[in-house]
């Protein structure tokens, strides 16, 4: 039997990347300048024409059904082959220069990348990882579009708060503490305001350690962890895989939340959507 579904709609398609992306309905909205009322009538009307519930809904998250995940490849077929189309004709491209704080970029960065990529074929991205006092220095001086950091503690009000990271002591799945050692740590250097409270907690607790890896950026740090040198002060996000946090197990002081806040003065709906879209992709891995 011939069958009879209609076209899909790509904006309809679309919204409900972004929507599978953000998590948020909201977020969606704005990247697409709509509102999240016609954003939810879309969704509505491409669940009814595929005949599948496409995302759950609860007062406090939005994530895919068994039917979405299924459709997700697909639709970012789709919608990616689709941007590409239209922009085949374009010449210019657009360079976008974002800082990135390596306390915040582990081994998704690849990943990230290519999501933004699929969003606007034509934006080449620029990404400049360095510490957050650097990126932010960059940003002031102008030779940044953006800056993605750690919220610094003279600046509390000029940046939007995306998401709070969760730092915790990272080491090797079979590692053990040898009675009598000091804890050895694996940390991004004393410029690093994560070691600075990482080693202040370990003081005041009458903690002995000492310090035996210094490296620049989350994944290097882990590293380290993987390999059983030390133990890592890193974002819980961004620990390597065969890791675990060992803070609980050796009885370690908690580490404080940071909020990672998104700098950036630029206005037109590109550059919204692309930042938008790093900033959610950072988001749902934060909050997976």
């Amino acid at each position: 039997m011939m069958n009879t579904m209609k076209a899909l709609d790509l904006d309809a398609v679309k919204a409900f990347v972004l929507i599978a992306d953000m998590q948020s309905f909201t977020r969606a909205a704005q990247a697409l300048d709509t509102t999240q009322s016609a954003i939810s009538l879309k969704l509505r009307r491409l669940e009814d024409q595929l005949g599948r519930r496409l995302l759950e809904r609860t007062p406090r998250q939005v994530r895919l059904s068994a039917e979405g995940a299924v459709f997700l490849d697909a639709a970012r077929s789709l919608v990616g082959a689709h941007e590409r189309a239209v922009t085949s004709f374009q010449v210019e491209q657009r360079r976008l220069t974002i800082g990135i704080s390596h306390q915040i970029v582990g081994s998704e960065l690849p990943a990230l990348l290519r999501r933004m990529n699929e969003h606007d074929p034509s934006l080449l991205i620029e990404m400049r990882v360095a510490g957050s006092r650097e990126v932010m220095q960059a940003y002031e001086d102008g030779t940044l579009d953006a800056a993605l950091v750690l919220q610094p503690e003279n600046r509390r009000d000029q940046g939007e708060a995306l998401f709070s990271e969760d730092f915790a002591w990272i080491a090797a799945a079979n590692w053990k503490l040898q009675p009598g050692q000091p804890l050895p740590l694996s940390t991004q250097g004393d410029s690093c305001s994560i070691r600075a409270g990482a080693v202040r907690a370990l003081d005041q607790a009458g903690i002995p350690w000492t310090e035996v890896f210094i490296g620049k950026g989350a994944a290097v740090v882990g590293a380290a962890a993987a390999a059983g040198l030390a133990v890592a002060v890193i974002a819980r996000r961004t620990a390597p895989s065969g890791t675990v946090d060992i803070g609980p197990a050796l009885s370690l002081p908690k580490l404080p939340r940071q909020d990672v806040v998104l700098y950036t003065a630029l206005n037109d709906r590109r550059s919204r959507h692309a930042m938008s879209s790093l900033a959610a992709a950072f988001e749902s891995l934060a909050t997976a």
